[in-house]
């Protein structure tokens, strides 16, 4: 019985050792920046993590089809930094200061996703990171493995 405890006790030890030294594996790209991320606000436009690309919001400063578009193709961009396509996004936040005119003007989203939509939570909010901004949209997306 002693040895079976002193057994567990040394693997619990090695157990949480390891786990002490265990670091995650990140990829970055930020807009083609040598340094990989924004040091001003302190952020990252895309973190790969494994086979999974978590993309922070790009931003327009209307919400019309040219300015819904505008942040598509931004994230459009961001997925294809790892090689991912709309058709790679299983999750898609959206923040908006008008609600109504993103119902409105939905078309031009949709267009991006070809019929292959992904989960999706649309909020409206008083207002975003950049005072003139209305809307932001970030993802995630898993690419095959």
């Amino acid at each position: 019985m002693k040895k079976i405890g002193l057994v567990m006790i040394l693997l619990l030890v090695a157990a949480f050792a390891n786990a002490q030294k265990a670091t995650i594996k990140k990829d970055k790209w930020h807009w083609n920046d040598p340094l990989k991320q924004d040091t001003t606000a302190g952020y990252v436009q895309v973190v790969k993590i494994d086979n999974v690309l978590y993309i922070s919001g790009a931003v327009a400063l209307e919400v019309t089809p040219a300015g819904i578009t505008q942040v598509y193709r931004a994230l459009e961009q961001s997925l294809n930094s790892f090689g991912a396509t709309f058709q790679n996004v299983v999750k898609e936040n959206l923040y908006t200061t008008d609600m109504e005119a993103m119902q409105k003007h939905n078309a031009a989203r949709k267009a991006f996703y070809k019929g292959d939509f992904p989960a999706a939570t649309w909020t409206q909010i008083s207002r975003l990171y950049m005072p003139e901004a209305k809307l932001e949209v970030e993802l995630i997306a898993h690419l095959p493995r």
